[in-house]
């Protein structure tokens, strides 16, 4: 049986990426989906009536939560061609005004729990098969009043291209997207002590195009995929200046 996981998929980035996999990815047996409200991945199975959906409604935070999944993956055994972790949250604020939880929890969901999900995957990925990280513009140079946040999606990327390179011989490919402000309820749930750069807001892209562009860059063999111009330019702009100098106009 062959599978796709997609952690996040309530909301956001992962449900575009369910959905385009519902869409596009006609060689599914099932798509499996991990998020905490059942209910949003149950519209998934509503609107997609033809795909077989298994929904796990779980908590990353939570690692006993993990048990159900794991034992259907020991049960079934399937082939996961397609790992998708999008699974996170930002909160915008400077590091003394946002909670030590909510910093101290980014770091566990962003980091620590893609970890663990790529562990969890990986016995049971075979060769082409994909693994889609979910990291940000933000990883590309650090972030005043955004900073766990943005140093948690900078261990992403680096985890995403050592890993490509270590699973070469396994022929699993690893793309980190790296899209900059994208039109989700990410805001929603970040803007809680301060609001987005107004730079941010004039620079949101269309969910679907990045996550369009995230499957295709990964089909390339792409280790990093930037959708649209402007955040192009942004990651060249990182790779030759000195971080000390765009700090001057990011912060």
């Amino acid at each position: 049986m062959k599978i796709a996981l997609v952690t996040g998929a309530s909301s956001g980035m992962g449900k575009e990426a369910a959905c385009f996999l519902a869409e596009h990815a006609k060689k599914l047996d099932e798509i499996w989906l991990v998020a905490r409200r059942k209910e949003e991945m149950q519209k998934l199975e509503k609107q997609y009536p033809d795909v077989k959906f298994r929904i796990f409604a779980m908590d990353l935070l939570q690692e006993v939560d993990e048990d159900e999944l794991i034992l259907a993956l020991n049960v079934t055994k399937p082939k996961i061609k397609y790992l998708v972790n999008a699974s996170g949250f930002g909160k915008i604020g400077s590091f003394r005004e946002t909670s030590e939880k909510n910093n101290t929890n980014m770091v566990r969901l962003n980091c620590e729990a893609l970890t663990r999900m790529t562990y969890i995957a990986l016995p049971y990925m075979p060769q082409d098969s994909y693994i889609l990280q979910f990291a940000s513009s933000a990883a590309f140079v650090p972030q005043p009043g955004f900073s766990v946040y943005a140093a948690s999606k900078s261990y992403v990327l680096s985890l995403s291209l050592a890993l490509n390179q270590e699973l070469k011989a396994r022929k699993i490919h690893v793309t980190a997207i790296c899209p900059g402000p994208v039109k989700t309820e990410f805001f929603d749930v970040a803007q809680e002590k301060a609001e987005i750069k107004l730079y941010k807001k004039l620079v949101m892209a269309n969910p679907k195009k990045v996550v369009k562009k995230a499957f295709l860059d990964a089909k390339k063999g792409k280790t990093v995929s930037v959708y649209g111009g402007t955040m192009k330019a942004f990651r060249c702009l990182c790779k030759v200046l000195p971080h000390q100098f765009i700090l001057k106009f990011i912060k």
